[in-house]
């Protein structure tokens, strides 16, 4: 024994979050089934589940085009095939689309008709419905470009506040989704204005150009932001999935893997969720801690109903 040290007398119990289905295209080469349709996404999460998976985070997808969806009939489908399916994790829905702006290249003050922006009602609309344990808030206004047209993901301090509010009122936890140091501080700032109840959940984002690297040094100083009793998770996209996880938990945070942000388990080699799920697990495990169940979860994070007021 190492004089000084004190063996911790319990295995830290970390949430481990599979996000099955990205929003993104697909690379055309990938040779599994991509969950699209409503049951092939219950398919993947129960996939998640069984590697370990403690939360599935979810977006939805056009059954006919395969391009991302914000329908709230296709979140009602997959949440209604989940839990009749009996599958025991916990559901993550996104709440991210509805934000994009494309200005007029000829006047940026107008949006090109692609743009797609809805108030803080018609983004949680699915919410309303569905009644999700958790679903994602982006606490972010980023610069984009897919192709020729630049856009904008645009969150304005209004509309995030007021989405804040209805996650409340309809008893869904936020995880509060952050980019950048700025994101971090805003989502503070509601924390501090009573807006997201105890304890906060936080979410890194890390890789996404123009945003924050998927490095040791940047997910340290995010964490070092948050307000005391904060959770929080961490994940870097593509090949930087897994230095990341085993970061996040080094560092004493959750864990997020899946097919919405790497199609990989090497290079080269395509992945399915549920082996994302074993490998991070594997990592947790590896590192001496030990994957929270949902029930733990659901105690840790804080999880509850409705509230009976607005």
């Amino acid at each position: 024994m190492i004089p000084g040290y004190s063996r911790p007398s319990a295995k830290r119990k970390v949430v481990l979050t599979c996000a099955v289905s990205g929003n993104a295209p697909v690379n055309p080469r990938y040779p599994y089934t991509y969950p699209v349709t409503p049951a092939q996404i219950a398919d993947a999460v129960a996939e998640a589940a069984a590697a370990g998976a403690t939360i599935a985070h979810i977006h939805v997808r056009d059954p006919e085009t395969g391009h991302g969806s914000r329908d709230p009939k296709l979140f009602r489908e997959t949440v209604d095939r989940i839990r009749q399916r009996g599958t025991n994790i916990l559901i993550n829905l996104t709440a991210g689309a509805g934000a994009l702006f494309l200005p007029d290249p000829e006047d940026e003050a107008r949006g090109l008709p692609e743009s797609d922006m809805l108030s803080a009602e018609g983004r949680t609309e699915h919410l309303k419905d569905c009644l999700p344990d958790i679903a994602s808030i982006d606490v972010t206004t980023g610069n984009q470009v897919e192709g020729d047209l630049d856009y904008v993901y645009l969150n304005t301090p209004r509309t995030l506040r007021r989405m804040a509010e209805l996650f409340r009122l309809y008893g869904v936890k936020p995880e509060m989704e952050v980019f950048q140091a700025g994101d971090v501080l805003f989502a503070n700032q509601m924390y501090a204005e009573g807006l997201i109840n105890d304890p906060p959940l936080y979410q890194f984002v890390l890789g996404v150009k123009w945003a924050s690297p998927a490095e040791t040094s940047t997910m340290m100083y995010l964490r070092d932001l948050l307000p005391t009793g904060a959770h929080w998770a961490g994940f870097g996209l593509a090949h930087r999935q897994m230095p990341m996880a085993a970061q996040a938990v080094l560092l004493g945070g959750n864990v997020r893997v899946g097919l919405e942000d790497n199609l990989y388990l090497d290079r080269g080699v395509f992945a399915t969720n549920g082996q994302l799920v074993e490998r991070a697990r594997r990592i947790i495990e590896d590192l001496g801690e030990a994957i929270a169940t949902p029930e733990e979860a659901r105690e840790i994070l804080g999880l509850k109903g409705a509230e009976t007021t607005a």
